[in-house]
């Protein structure tokens, strides 16, 4: 499943002099999904294909027509309005849930849209983003899906009062730790099929 698109993948990516790494910064996903995609174990959804062809520049069409998406994935957002914070953040999610697929975010907008076009399992948010508020995310995306985990991230400890009025799984102060991570994990409102696995390793 997915050669051919790999194959590709790697193929635009070398002529481009861009290693994985450079790649995953630029598309805010972890080196990891790259070489997922490139040793065609899986393959990136459509937002992710925009964002590659607009990196690799090429058309969307001469990606999205050689991919396929498993559904049975777990399916993680991490939005942050600060770049390096996303950055930061997605190595640490990457290893503690390698068999997720997930996606950053600075923009509110892209995350709205992604969570309209796959059922997300779980959405950490930063509470404060720019001028908008994670609180009102959180809202958006439990009335596209109620059954999305929301994790709110933040620097000031004093927002759980206000994060706790909502419909949230779970709060964590930044930086993120990965013990605190899994301890919220394995409080989830909301069952998501293979994170069983992860708690127990």
């Amino acid at each position: 499943m997915g050669t051919a698109f790999s194959e590709t993948l790697k193929k635009l990516r070398t002529e481009r002099g861009l290693s994985q790494q450079q790649l995953a910064n630029k598309l805010f996903v972890d080196r990891s999904s790259i070489a997922n995609w490139e040793n065609a174990r899986r393959v990136p959804d459509a937002l992710l294909m925009t964002r590659l062809a607009e990196c690799l520049n090429v058309h969307v069409s001469d990606l999205l027509e050689r991919t396929m998406v498993d559904s049975e994935d777990i399916n993680v957002i991490l939005v942050d309005d600060e770049e390096i914070l996303l950055a930061g953040t997605l190595p640490v999610l990457s290893e503690i849930l390698p068999d997720a697929s997930i996606t950053g975010f600075t923009r509110i907008s892209e995350a709205i849209n992604y969570a309209k076009s796959k059922p997300i399992s779980i959405a950490f948010l930063d509470i404060e983003l720019g001028t908008h508020s994670g609180l009102d995310l959180c809202k958006t995306l439990l009335e596209i899906n109620p059954s999305t985990n929301v994790i709110f991230l933040t620097s000031y400890p004093d927002y759980a009062i206000n994060a706790w009025n909502t419909e949230a799984s779970g709060f964590l102060v930044k930086p993120l730790q990965k013990e605190d991570v899994l301890e919220q994990l394995s409080k989830l409102r909301h069952p998501v099929g293979k994170l069983g696995r992860v708690l127990k390793t």
